[in-house]
């Protein structure tokens, strides 16, 4: 049986994988393409997350899509929300006909003779196995693992005589309603659970082995809701957008050029909001500089509010161990629960854990380098959808489609149909990501590389990669082309 044959083949039917669909089907609507998703539904993250109160932590206003505003009232917003903003995406763009649930990809091979990747899928639904060969894959798995979270050894676990949870797999209907709960972490899961279990536990504890950032924002913009009852919706949310990003650069820039002065006002800001007294420096004074990793959000300060309420309190020592009762920390303090749910972080994988090869050799991720933050240097006609760690993640993502999309049309019009990137060997590297937060410095052993500037660089500025992604040249002497006329003479394209 011949295997079906797509012009693109998109994996992951979350944000990144909607957007480059949509991008794809405006701007080559001849083109033919597919978006496979592993699970039964579209949204990624926000449909697989179920814990309680999981919001964005970043405004929807950049965290949406640049061609669809963003209607309601939060700028911060709950799950629910962003997946009806995701899936009207999907309607309005009439992408559910390229969608193909339960379609997990194992592996995809690239064929230099032929041009094409050869990829295999396993069907959920029916436990087949089904090949598809492409002209490009776009992954849009983003770097998260789905299947797992990441939960560290606690001594005595199995000792416990309550329940134990992570984030998540949260379970459908878990209530934890007049119950003791810890939530061991400081991360934005953590800061977003408590003070939604706040509500109705008897008690929520934060037990923390290190303080993070943590900074209240209003989760309704009021300039935004201002400028969108004066203008056009289109010129309102433009404009709003604009705003957001500047100030999320402004932000991150004063951060890391004046970490002692951001560090103070930061400590004001908890301060405030915390009740009198509260040990702000012992719980809320992380010992690394703001935006050494990520800030945690806080909309209009609920974590804080919880404390004062004495709904929730927070505990800075690691664990020594579970007991049948709860948890004992380092200090010796033993606090009683019914409930302990892990935040304690993600896995990271790139590129879905697709097990990609060029004529049959294996790819090694760690010996490859991105170009332009989104192709990996020797592998043809594979782009990548990894979006900012700094600020958010849809900004990144949408000017990769446009590059991408800008890519497909230099391709067609110069008879190309094979594009890769080569990377001088010689060329210093360094870590894909630039960041402190526990489960990126686990994980960069496993993932490619940057260089030391542009276009190797794994820019995490807007500004920048307006002028790399959607501005500047499409095609430079790094990147490399070959038709099926040449393809051949052109020889197999080497990894860096």
């Amino acid at each position: 049986m011949t295997a079906e044959h797509l012009d693109v083949l998109i994996v992951g039917a979350g944000i990144s994988g909607v957007g480059a669909a949509r991008y794809l089907r405006a701007r080559h609507p001849a083109k033919s393409f597919a978006i496979l998703e592993a699970r039964g539904a579209t949204g990624g993250t926000w449909d697989l997350f179920r814990y309680p109160g999981i919001r964005s932590d970043s405004d929807l206003h950049t965290f949406g899509y640049e061609f669809k505003p963003w209607r309601e009232k939060e700028s911060i917003a709950s799950a629910d929300r962003i997946l009806a903003y995701l899936r009207g995406t999907v309607t309005e763009n009439e992408l559910e006909p390229h969608i193909r649930f339960h379609h997990h990809v194992l592996s995809a091979d690239w064929s230099s003779r032929d041009g094409r990747w050869q990829v295999e899928v396993r069907r959920g639904d029916t436990a087949e196995t089904v090949t598809i060969t492409a002209n490009w894959i776009f992954c849009a798995a983003g770097y998260y693992r789905y299947d797992e979270g990441y939960t560290p050894h606690f001594e005595g676990r199995d000792r416990f005589a309550g329940e134990i949870v992570h984030p998540q797999h949260w379970p459908e209907d878990f209530d934890t309603t007049g119950k003791r709960v810890v939530v061991i972490g400081s991360g934005a899961t953590a800061v977003t659970l408590i003070p939604a279990l706040a509500q109705s536990a008897a008690h929520v504890t934060m037990l923390q082995r290190t303080p993070s950032y943590v900074l209240p924002l209003p989760s309704k913009d009021g300039l935004a809701n201002l400028l969108k009852r004066l203008l056009p919706e289109d010129r309102a949310y433009a404009l709003t957008r604009r705003k957001n990003i500047a100030q999320q650069r402004l932000i991150w820039r004063f951060c890391r050029r004046f970490p002692q002065a951001a560090r103070r006002l930061i400590r004001w800001t908890n301060r405030k909001a915390l009740p009198e007294g509260f040990p702000v420096d012992e719980h809320f004074n992380p010992p690394y500089d703001p935006w050494d990793q990520r800030m945690c959000i806080v909309p209009d300060g609920d974590l804080f509010k919880s404390i004062r309420a004495g709904k929730a309190s927070v505990v800075t020592s690691p664990v020594t161990r579970f007991t049948p009762a709860g948890v004992e920390t380092a200090s010796g303090e033993v606090i009683e629960a019914d409930v302990i749910i892990t935040a304690t972080g993600l896995n990271l994988q790139v590129a879905g854990a697709i097990g990609l090869s060029v004529d049959g050799r294996p790819v090694s991720l760690p010996d490859t380098v991105v170009y332009r933050g989104m192709m990996l240097s020797g592998v043809p006609n594979f782009a990548l959808a990894i979006g900012y760690t700094n600020s958010s993640w849809t900004l990144k993502i949408g000017l990769l489609c446009e590059y991408f999309c800008r890519l497909l049309a230099h391709m067609d019009a110069t008879g190309s149909d094979t594009a890769w990137a080569v990377a001088d060997p010689d060329m210093p590297t360094r870590p894909l990501l630039d960041f402190g937060a526990g489960y990126v410095q686990r994980s960069l052993a496993d993932l490619p590389k940057q260089g030391p500037a542009a276009p190797w660089l794994m820019s995490m500025s807007y500004a920048e990669d307006l002028g790399l992604l959607r501005a500047g040249a499409v095609a430079d002497e790094h990147l490399h082309f070959a038709s099926s006329a040449d393809r051949q003479e052109a020889g197999t394209p080497r990894s860096a």
